[in-house]
């Protein structure tokens, strides 16, 4: 899953993409380096990010849907019902909600509707508030629970389970201890049975293990909590660098598979 952000203010990218040619351009390229999905988001999530305003998110994602459309499959990253909408009509068909439908649980019956994709993610609190001393009895055990909570409320709205995705939500709400227990633990989130979404890429995090202020500096960090989270059950990578995070991903699906060439 690439990431697209159609914003002037995300952590990783700091707006490159922002502009609308540019946003085409880089989504056509990282599906030509083997994004399967285009995740197009046109609000920041990053610690302390404002809110923006459904017209301008509008205004910011839907032209890029539809420009991308059939290049790859396209999912919108809102946690706006309007929004959301708009996106599918124009091409997608996966929500990426990191909310887990709490925002607007309406979200759920859109998904149902049109039979297409979600993403359901865990955070703490919201974006401004979500890294003010996060706390948790066992940070496995009450992600876990959060998941298992949303993922029935998304059946129970009509939601086919095979399209429900699940996310533990690396970062959002959560300390560098945290994210590496949710990592090490990661087998116990794909027990849940769904497909396991995985986004530690480039973040903040991986930073303060490895003193890379820049998160442009990331990317073998990134690609090795890729491999840990592949060997333990994660699915789909949520990856700003495809082309390395697909090598990658190659050569430890060859080293895991225990059927494959001798």
């Amino acid at each position: 899953m690439g990431v697209l952000n159609v914003t002037p203010d995300s952590f990783s990218d700091g707006g490159e993409w922002f502009g609308f040619e540019a946003a085409v351009a880089h989504g056509r390229e990282l599906a030509g380096e083997g994004a399967a999905i285009l995740d197009v988001g046109g609000e920041s999530t990053r610690p302390g990010a404002a809110s923006v305003a459904q017209e301008e998110e509008l205004r910011r994602v839907v032209p890029v849907v539809e420009a991308l459309s059939g290049v790859a499959q396209i999912s919108v990253d809102t946690s706006k019902l309007g929004v959301a909408r708009a996106a599918l009509d124009a091409g997608a068909t996966y929500v990426n909600d990191v909310t887990a439908f709490r925002a607007d649980p309406a979200m759920a019956g859109l998904v149902a509707e049109r039979g297409c994709e979600c993403c359901l993610m865990h955070m703490l609190g919201e974006p401004r508030t979500m890294q003010d001393d996060p706390r948790y009895d066992d940070v496995v055990d009450d992600v876990k629970a959060f998941l298992a909570e949303r993922a029935a409320f998304a059946v129970q709205e009509g939601i086919a389970q095979e399209r429900i995705a699940i996310d533990p939500g690396i970062g959002f709400g959560k300390t560098l201890e945290h994210n590496l227990e949710l990592l090490r633990r990661l087998e116990e989130i794909a027990a849940l049975g769904f497909e396991v979404v995985i986004g530690t890429s480039r973040k903040s995090f991986l930073g303060r293990l490895t003193g890379r202020g820049d998160p442009h500096e990331r990317v073998a960090a990134t690609l090795a909590t890729t491999v840990l989270a592949v060997e333990r059950g994660a699915t789909v990578f949520r990856v700003h660098d495809v082309a390395e995070t697909a090598d990658a991903l190659k050569v430890a699906a060859a080293t895991l598979r225990r059927d494959g060439p001798q």
